[in-house]
């Protein structure tokens, strides 16, 4: 039952070595840990983030020095504050802190050659999860795409290699070579939306459709290559508009047009997201900007959207009452 684990294998080819993989000592991440030790012997490191949210984490820290020694792998770890605001999620609070930690570790130990690369063990069913959460929280293409097999963050190069592997079968894999792992215990906590969609929806889906995770994944590629398409006439529209974009030169496009450059122009250029509704107002203003008094001065995302001249600007804080 490990075939498609063995294929995905197979298929990787790190463009660089030596390779990372971020080892939580989970199952997957033992997988791909010792079947990327055994390919590359001398040429892989582990990278373990101890998020300190748990009382078993130093546990986790300990199993993982123990598998890292049992393949002959050095284990790098580092220590992160993985605590969320109030109103932060803590799951996508605890996601950031991990990939920022994988960039420091990655360049951490000057007696190691500075790695630029690092396989991650998400799988077919956390590919499923990602799409089925992505849906329940209304997102658009970017978030139907779920997870991509290779992005770049944090100065590194992300692989993903086990994405059309379900769970079951990467677990058959260790247990026929008797390879040890952890259960992390909040994945069994219900108050985590993922939680409760392998808990409840993928038993489900895999009795009704039990092709679910091949189909998904072809739905998650054609809205991945959607979204390519999105981003690059976006790029190209904010270059005829320009940067800032000109109020004139926006209201020329159509309305979805004007969309998607404007969510281009705000992450390209400021780092930011803006809410749907917050999207659809300043696209009401933008086409109500008919007179050179009409005054935008909007909230979007972390700052303000506002009109200067005749340009759409957007600023941290909230800028001078001047238009």
């Amino acid at each position: 039952m490990s075939e498609a684990f063995e294929r995905a294998m197979a298929a990787f080819e790190p463009a660089q070595r030596p390779l990372a993989v971020g080892f939580s000592g989970g199952a997957d991440s033992t997988a791909l840990l010792a079947a990327c030790a055994s390919r590359w012997p001398g040429q892989v490191v582990a990278f373990h983030v101890h998020h300190g949210l748990q009382a078993a984490a130093d546990d986790f820290e300990r199993h993982c020095g123990e598998v890292c020694a049992r393949l002959g792998v050095p284990l790098v770890v580092h220590r992160v504050d993985a605590r969320h605001a109030p109103g932060d999620s803590p799951e996508d609070t605890a996601r950031r802190a991990r990939y920022e930690a994988f960039g420091a570790m990655a360049r951490m130990d000057p007696t190691r050659p500075f790695i630029q690369l690092i396989a991650l063990g998400h799988h077919a069913d956390d590919q499923v999860e990602t799409l089925l959460l992505a849906l329940s929280r209304g997102a658009g293409l970017p978030g139907l795409a779920a997870m991509p097999a290779h992005a770049e963050r944090n100065g590194l190069n992300i692989y993903r290699p086990l994405l059309t592997v379900p769970a079951a079968d990467i677990r058959a894999w260790l247990a026929a070579r008797d390879l040890p792992w952890i259960e992390d215990p909040s994945n069994g906590d219900a108050r985590y939306t993922r939680n409760r969609i392998r808990a409840v929806l993928l038993p489900a889906l895999e009795q009704a459709f039990p092709q679910f995770r091949a189909t998904f994944a072809r739905s998650i590629g054609h809205a991945a290559q959607a979204q390519q398409l999105l981003l690059e006439l976006a790029a190209q529209d904010l270059e005829a508009v320009g940067n800032p974009p000109l109020i004139k030169a926006l209201q020329a496009l159509s309305r979805a047009r004007q969309a998607n450059v404007l969510r281009h122009w705000l992450m390209q250029s400021h780092g930011c997201a803006p809410s749907a509704a917050q999207l659809d107002q300043l696209l009401d203003q933008v086409r109500a900007c008919t007179t050179r008094g009409h005054r935008i001065h909007l909230k979007v995302a972390g700052g303000f959207a506002e009109r200067k001249g005749d340009r759409l600007h957007w600023y941290n804080a909230p800028p001078s009452p001047k238009t």
